[in-house]
């Protein structure tokens, strides 16, 4: 079986390949198609229901500009920015929200003592773009209920004031689906020092139901230094094709561009423009994902396991025993779930797939707790 630490299965997750040879990455993406079809995908948070078919008949019209490198791109920028009430200046693509957390550590952590204060365990692609251009995460543990620690990340922030080149906040968190609240974003955004850029990686925004809950982009808006992200490889279905987007003012999205690729293909610019468009398959997507995320959390507490409350298309299993030989265990059911996520050794993230991929999850489950596949403490 192929062993990747955690670093390397957060590339894969966000689009990018880690350092592997041809062999290890063909195991990684499954083998042969016969064998990853065959495989109940609930690991990397995707939407299991692909492309909406607006997005589809866009990516087929689009075709036609495959042999080309300027073509006309359904104005999917401005779009977006009538989406969200800001001009055109506002908005920058990304190839994926991936690309646009990178390019903020780009653009702020420029030396090698620049910081970037966030919670741990939290979405890992920022702390390791820190690393790797030999910059600092200061992470800030959760509280006790697995919510992000807000005054600690404000007293991190003042602390380290002149050092930090930038705040970053997974809202709804990733790994943990936990929200923070509207009142504690306006909490944080007072409560450090004004020139203070914030990223808020709002990839899991379209799933949350809970009205304290809101978009930081007004605060944008307000010209405040925040930077939020978008997706669409959640709620829209297009993980593999690579689109997302980042709220900014336009002083930082002109910082910001200067560090960027221009990765974004012509299919997927006219897919995201369709998508966005097309609330109705949103919603359904939406509903279909918290009715089966609820009616598997149900199931695994009736076995004697309880969940964390989750606002996302996701939910952790506080599975009392080490997660590693579990996971190894419902992948030989063929059944992948999510990686480790340290210090929450005993928990266990599950991405919410269709229907029939979360009877297959359910009964792997029982097999394994409840019939004692794998064996292993009930304690902690």
């Amino acid at each position: 079986m192929l062993a990747l630490t955690p670093s390397e299965l957060a590339l894969f997750a966000q689009g990018q390949q880690p350092n592997l040879s041809p062999a290890e990455l063909a195991r990684l993406q499954g083998g042969s198609e016969a064998e990853w079809d065959s495989m109940a995908k609930c690991n990397f948070n995707e939407n299991p229901y692909g492309p909406p078919e607006s997005a589809l008949k866009a990516m087929s019209h689009a075709y036609k500009f495959a042999n080309r490198y300027g073509y006309p791109d359904d104005n999917i920028q401005q779009a977006i920015a009538d989406h969200h009430g800001v001009k055109r200046d506002h908005v920058i693509m990304g190839a994926g929200s991936g690309e646009l957390l990178n390019v903020v550590g780009l653009t702020y952590l420029t030396t090698n003592d620049t910081k970037v204060v966030g919670s741990d365990p939290s979405y890992g692609s920022v702390y390791q773009q820190a690393t790797s251009i030999r910059a600092e995460a200061i992470k800030i543990p959760l509280l006790p209920d697995y919510r992000q620690d807000i005054p600690a990340i404000i007293s991190a922030t003042k602390k380290h004031y002149r050092e930090v080149g930038f705040v970053y906040l997974c809202n709804p968190n990733n790994p943990t689906g936990r929200i923070v609240t509207k009142r504690e974003i306006r909490q944080l955004l007072d409560g450090i020092p004004e020139d203070v850029p914030v990223l808020i990686d709002e990839a899991y925004h379209h799933f949350v139901d809970d009205s304290d809950y809101g978009t930081s982009v007004p605060y944008v808006m307000e010209g405040r230094p925040v930077i939020v992200t978008r997706t669409f490889s959640k709620i829209s279905g297009l993980a593999g094709m690579r689109l997302g987007y980042a709220i900014t003012t336009p002083a930082i999205a002109l910082k910001m561009r200067e560090h960027q690729t221009g990765t974004i293909n012509a299919l997927v610019q006219w897919a995201g423009a369709a998508a966005l468009r097309d609330t109705a398959s949103q919603e359904q997507v939406k509903k279909a994902t918290l009715e089966l995320r609820k009616k598997a959390v149900a199931d695994v507490k009736a076995m004697g396991y309880e969940s964390l409350p989750s606002e996302t298309n996701f939910f952790m299993v506080h599975i009392k025993r080490p997660v590693q030989p579990v996971i190894d265990a419902f992948k030989a059911k063929k059944v992948l779930v999510g990686r480790p996520f340290p210090p929450m050794l005993q928990h266990l993230r599950v991405s919410v797939g269709n229907p029939d991929e979360m009877v297959r999850f359910t009964a792997a489950f029982k097999e394994i707790f409840v019939n004692g596949a794998v064996g292993g403490s009930r304690g902690g």
